[in-house]
């Protein structure tokens, strides 16, 4: 007499993979990734901080303390410090809306807010240049006022705002998603006000989410390059952020302060790194 067949076991997540691949496919993968991080990220980075320092400090600090340089550093920061609190404004703003409510236009707005990503950096810095230019739609009427907006510092301002405004929007929108409104009717059936239900119980649970795309918006509106380049003019001194100015030495064949201010977007782009980091292991703590 032979025994029954045992019953058929369902496989679920919890019991893990059934299959996996094998070890050399695994470690081929990893050596593949490997690569392409040291070709792509490690090399290149050290390649910037060897060609800085290779003829010394004392030559790595004068090309940083150059009047140029100090002008670039200035409207560098500048704009980004334009540039970043009206995007969180912007980012908060619209992400509240569209992950908190229901209005007419709501798939437009969320639209719009990838327009920057699928519109070349150079074409957006174009259009500023055609609406604000002196041939543009305003220009005559700019210049009649004496109001410089293309070839000077507010040009330069509202291309980088336009390239950055989605980033921090687009990391609040599905942190928000993901939340709910329970919280916030919860507020408001207990009495709290729209703007106390905000600050006591919306913003809390999405600061994290601020920091990482504050700091992704930092990074982009400080080494920003096609829009900018466009409308600046490339006035030297007046109207050249970091990575223009960067290009300009390069050009002039002034190879070590050139590599010496691109070391302080290399630097930029390390501290970018390790706060997403920690910013991304909090979005994700708060998530689960």
């Amino acid at each position: 007499m032979s025994l029954p067949a045992p019953p058929h076991k369902r496989v679920t997540a919890a019991d893990g993979p059934t299959v996996t691949e094998p070890a050399l496919v695994r470690w081929l993968l990893i050596a593949i990734a490997l690569t392409f991080l040291i070709l792509f990220l490690a090399l290149p980075l050290v390649a910037v901080f060897s060609q800085a320092f290779e003829k010394g400090m004392a030559v790595y600090v004068a090309a940083l303390t150059e009047a140029d340089t100090l002008s670039s550093i200035k409207l560098t920061l500048l704009t980004a410090a334009v540039a970043v609190p009206l995007n969180l404004f912007f980012g908060v703003s619209a992400a509240w809306a569209i992950a908190k409510f229901s209005f007419p236009g709501k798939n437009l707005l969320t639209t719009l807010i990838d327009l920057p990503f699928s519109v070349s950096p150079v074409i957006s810095g174009l259009i500023y240049v055609l609406v604000f230019g002196l041939q543009g739609w305003l220009g005559p009427w700019l210049q009649e006022h004496d109001i410089k907006i293309v070839f000077a510092v507010p040009g330069i301002i509202l291309a980088t705002i336009f390239v950055t405004f989605p980033f921090i929007a687009r990391e609040l929108i599905p942190l928000m998603e993901a939340q709910g409104r329970d919280e916030e009717e919860a507020a408001m059936v207990l009495g709290a006000t729209g703007l106390q239900t905000f600050f006591r119980v919306t913003l809390p649970n999405i600061k994290w989410g601020i920091m990482y795309g504050v700091i992704l918006c930092n990074a982009r509106a400080m080494g920003e390059f096609g829009a900018v380049s466009v409308i600046s003019g490339h006035i030297r001194g007046m109207t050249n952020t970091v990575p223009l100015h960067v290009e300009i030495l390069y050009n002039e064949y002034n190879f070590t302060a050139a590599f010496a201010v691109a070391s302080l977007l290399a630097f930029l782009a390390l501290i970018t790194l390790v706060i997403k980091t920690i910013a991304e292991w909090k979005v994700r703590a708060t998530l689960s």
